[in-house]
């Protein structure tokens, strides 16, 4: 069955359709990764948008549970140019269309999506309808338009957890995959207890946290400072997620009540949301950094590190106070990708140091989170 991807410009893709059949709506982007499309899939942080993979073979390896980010696919859309009949790995489970069309998703193949990426490249990112359902190109040209897009948007109250929770608290979910589920042994002893804000986590985040030591209470994305102070954290973490960072007042606020009060890491959105909280805003990217392929510079050391991300914001440098320092920078557009406060315990990165999938040149993160813990609360003793 042939499907249409009709971009709100007016410029239109023919392919074939597979996975779920129907229409969708939503902002269309591209992902450079060669391998994780089920990352992708189920990274919480895709909400509200129809994803492209750049990688031309795509489905080979099939899906399984285990690789999942989070309970749920949460693209609206997926698009590729061939997809792998055979899905050909011992830990497959399901075929890649299969899976789609379990979670009632769209797919499209044979898009040339090197055309697609060029012309969002080009032209910037924008609303896009994919559809199955046989309707005229101006109409879904005219349901791209008046379809929902990610600016202004609050999608990170669809995906935020219910209700606080413990992350692991028998240790069978975080356990290294080398070493095999039954080596509890290699892991770390809880050494700092720390609430992890759930903006729209990705559970490799959480794996990466307690295979660092840190035993993680989880908190919905709308509560309050006051609240996560009564745990007694050693830390706040400030997690990934979708949407527009500037909706999120409340977090915003909540953040601001918490500097000062415990050490706070942020990465992706929480870095954009420390933005706001430092006082400062962010600005939507032409077309994002969306893969695992990023060249990010520390400014400290001068070092080079490959990265894995996805967003669509940027936080404005020109926007920030003077007592916060920008520590990282990344090397296609000169974005802000790191920065710090040069008096408070608190650092964020607008990248994902967890990856999976993606290079693992900024893993050291976790660790240092857990020395400026250990530096405060040496602080404190003295």
């Amino acid at each position: 069955m042939r499907a249409l991807l009709a971009l709100e410009d007016g410029r239109i893709f023919e392919g074939e359709a597979f996975g779920a059949l129907g229409t969708t709506v939503g902002e269309v982007c591209f992902n450079t990764s060669m391998t994780g499309y089920q990352e992708v899939l189920t990274d919480p942080s895709y909400r509200g948008q129809i994803v492209a993979m750049t990688y031309p073979l795509i489905g080979n390896y099939g899906t399984n549970a285990a690789d999942a980010e989070s309970r749920q696919p949460h693209v609206r859309g997926f698009v590729i140019e061939e997809l792998s009949e055979l899905a050909s790995n011992w830990r497959a489970e399901h075929s890649l269309a299969e899976y789609l069309r379990r979670w009632k998703i769209p797919g499209v193949q044979d898009i040339d999506t090197r055309a697609l990426t060029r012309h969002l490249r080009t032209r910037g990112a924008m609303k896009a309808c994919l559809t199955s359902e046989g309707i005229l190109r101006e109409e879904a040209v005219r349901r791209a338009i008046e379809g929902e897009g990610v600016i202004g948007m609050d999608y990170v109250r669809e995906v935020t957890a219910p209700a606080p929770y413990q992350w692991d608290p028998d240790d069978e979910a975080s356990v290294p995959w080398s070493t095999g589920a039954s080596r509890k042994s290699a892991l770390l002893p809880i050494r700092h207890r720390i609430v992890a804000y759930d903006y729209g986590i990705k559970e490799n985040i959480l794996r990466r946290l307690r295979q660092n030591g840190f035993g993680v209470t989880v908190v919905p994305a709308t509560t309050s400072a006051g609240d996560v102070l009564r745990m007694k954290p050693e830390g706040v973490f400030l997690s990934n997620g979708p949407g527009d960072p500037v909706a999120l007042g409340y977090a915003h606020e909540s953040v601001r009540d918490l500097m000062g009060r415990v050490p706070i890491f942020g990465i992706c959105l929480g870095h954009q949301v420390l933005g706001f909280a430092y006082g400062g805003r962010t600005f939507k990217l032409k077309f994002g950094h969306r893969g695992g392929n990023q060249p990010v510079k520390d400014l400290a050391t001068g070092k080079v590190a490959i990265t894995s991300q996805n967003h669509g914001f940027a936080v404005d440098p020109d926007s920030l106070p003077n007592e916060i320092e920008i520590t990282h920078v990344n090397l296609n557009d000169g974005t802000v990708e790191g920065m710090r406060h040069r008096e408070l315990p608190i650092f964020s990165v607008q990248y994902h140091p967890e990856a999976a999938p993606g290079p693992h040149d900024a893993s050291y993160f976790f660790a240092e989170f857990a020395r400026l813990i250990e530096r405060e609360r040496g602080k404190t003793n003295n």
